[in-house]
């Protein structure tokens, strides 16, 4: 699988906790893991210029993307959200990481604000399995603890998710959906709220199978077609 990562980096990743969290890079443990499990991984920097490298022979290439962002949503260009819309419609997966949440191909792709509640404590996260049969869940039991995450909390302005796999708890009493699959077109996307910037929740290993069968989960299953055409109604151009 050709998989790119496209993770920003900001000034909480330079800090002691952040460095201490992933010393080699947020973006270089979540490549390290996707390669593991046999993938061709290939990792952009998002930083305040925008994803630096993500050109159109870059996509044309990926199957599926990860993203995680935060600080820097507003420094993508606007052509470039629609080019990576069109070839999630196309049959591209994806998957999104914690504050991608408030990206814009997330809110594009799914046509709703995406808020949500937050608070910064460094709580345990406790991630209830809800469709214990999903292949993103497979062996991972009936829940996953995280022992320090950022609390996201309901109300999360989202579509009904065609496939709710897992529900997150906080000791504050909130809930969160926190594993959702979404299909557009001939796409899949999976978002996967845990993975603040300065906690290694990327290098549990249970995320870390999780993310794994996220990746074959939203990976294309026939080809990604060049563009969507529907049967029906005859391709036309207007002209002036």
């Amino acid at each position: 699988m050709k998989v790119t990562v496209v993770c920003e980096h900001n000034r909480a990743m330079d800090s002691e906790e952040g460095k201490k969290a992933y010393p080699e890079g947020m973006e270089n443990c979540i490549a390290e893991f996707l390669r593991s499990a046999g993938h061709e991984v290939k990792t952009i920097l998002l930083d305040d210029q925008g994803a630096h490298g993500l050109d159109d022979k870059l996509l044309s290439e990926t199957e599926v993307m990860f993203w995680w962002g935060h600080l820097y949503h507003g420094a993508v260009a606007d052509d470039l959200v629609e080019k990576i819309a069109d070839r999630v419609q196309c049959g591209m997966g994806m998957v999104l990481l914690h504050s991608a949440h408030m990206s814009k191909i997330f809110r594009r792709l799914l046509g709703t604000s995406c808020t949500l509640k937050w608070r910064e404590d460094g709580e345990l996260e406790r991630l209830w399995c809800v469709y214990p049969t999903h292949p993103i869940a497979k062996g991972l039991g009936e829940y996953i603890d995280i022992p320090r995450e950022e609390m996201y909390g309901e109300p999360f302005d989202i579509p009904t998710p065609d496939e709710l796999v897992y529900i997150g708890w906080f000791r504050g009493g909130e809930v969160f959906r926190g594993g959702c699959v979404f299909n557009r077109g001939r796409g899949k996307i999976f978002y996967f709220n845990p993975g603040h910037e300065t906690y290694p929740t990327y290098k549990i290993p249970e995320v870390q199978k999780l993310l794994n069968q996220a990746c074959a989960y939203v990976a294309p299953a026939e080809p990604i077609v060049e563009k969507m055409v529907c049967p029906h109604i005859p391709e036309f151009s207007v002209k002036d």
